[in-house]
């Protein structure tokens, strides 16, 4: 299904593509601040009307992200025929999307992502891990591309099998044709048991987008930060540990590294990019190559 065939309303559900991971945070808040039963009590009162267009937005991502949809998408985009520019260029172009919702910073998507990098850097981690803090909502220009917002970013989770009732708005999955086709509305769909994250299709989005941009270049632990940062159905709600392996539950340990540093860096206090820049175009150069296609 071609973009050319949503209205703007439906491309656009969200004020920002932000806003689904301030959702996010209601969900799943920082370790530091305990979570009652009430505060997952709230979350769950879906009428809510401050969160009418987060609603929205899955509704139309449930409905959509079916496994036809996510092998149309790889063929229309892993081709990596759009543009060719230099890493630190994607960034930049990555930053035309405005984000003026965001009601606690007034930052850009270049600064976020730098707000996330030093946090990891500050911690002692491994060069390679904070480039991967740095590029890894690259993939988000698929925006600039006039991809809908809800194959951009959300929660991802597998398709060609049972859809967890551990996703957000399970409900609306009931649009969803795949939700009636026998091949994939079982347990393991078209899966089989503990066959291992690489073998299964996960929803379309910017995650398995920069992965395959990437997957030449980085540690097998950042590829695997890169492609399942979104996957809380697994990282936070452990519903998918039946088409895990070994090997994947190894490296998830990765998955739990990165995701505070994803969730929990924003700061009000902008990082100066013209102070920072030599350093991560140094770490760019050190492991990706001088040109990368989009």
């Amino acid at each position: 299904m071609s973009s050319n065939n949503f209205s703007n309303e439906e491309l656009n559900p969200l004020h920002s593509i932000e806003q689904w991971e301030d959702d996010v945070l209601l969900r799943y808040p920082e370790p530091a601040v305990p979570e009652t039963d009430k505060s997952k009590e709230e979350y769950r009162n879906y009428d809510n009307p401050g969160r009418d267009t987060v609603r929205e937005f899955y509704r139309l991502n449930h409905q959509y992200q079916t496994y036809d949809f996510v092998q149309q998408k790889k063929k229309e985009f892993l081709s990596f025929s759009r543009k060719e520019m230099p890493v630190w260029g994607a960034m930049e172009f990555l930053n035309t999307l405005v984000d003026d919702s965001d009601p606690d910073i007034e930052l850009d998507q270049l600064q976020h992502l730098l707000q996330t990098a030093e946090a990891i850097r500050a911690d002692g981690h491994p060069d390679w891990f904070v480039l991967t803090g740095f590029i890894h909502d690259m993939g988000k220009v698929l925006c600039l591309f006039g991809e809908p917002q809800w194959a951009v970013v959300g929660d991802t989770f597998p398709v060609g099998c049972k859809f967890s009732d551990k996703i957000v708005y399970p409900e609306f999955f009931a649009a969803n044709p795949d939700e009636q086709d026998e091949r994939y509305n079982t347990k393991y769909g078209i899966y089989s048991p503990n066959c291992g994250l690489n073998e299964v299709d996960l929803s379309w989005g910017h995650d398995e987008y920069l992965y395959q941009m990437m997957k030449d270049h980085l540690p097998e632990p950042a590829l695997y930060m890169i492609r399942y940062h979104s996957f809380y159905a697994q990282h936070r709600e452990d519903a998918y540990a039946h088409l895990m392996n070994d090997h994947d539950r190894e490296m998830f340990e990765w998955v739990k590294k990165f995701n505070p540093y994803d969730l929990y860096s924003k700061s009000p206090k902008p990082p100066v990019i013209s102070e920072l820049k030599p350093y991560y175009e140094g770490l760019i150069a050190k492991y990706l190559p001088d040109m990368i296609r989009l």
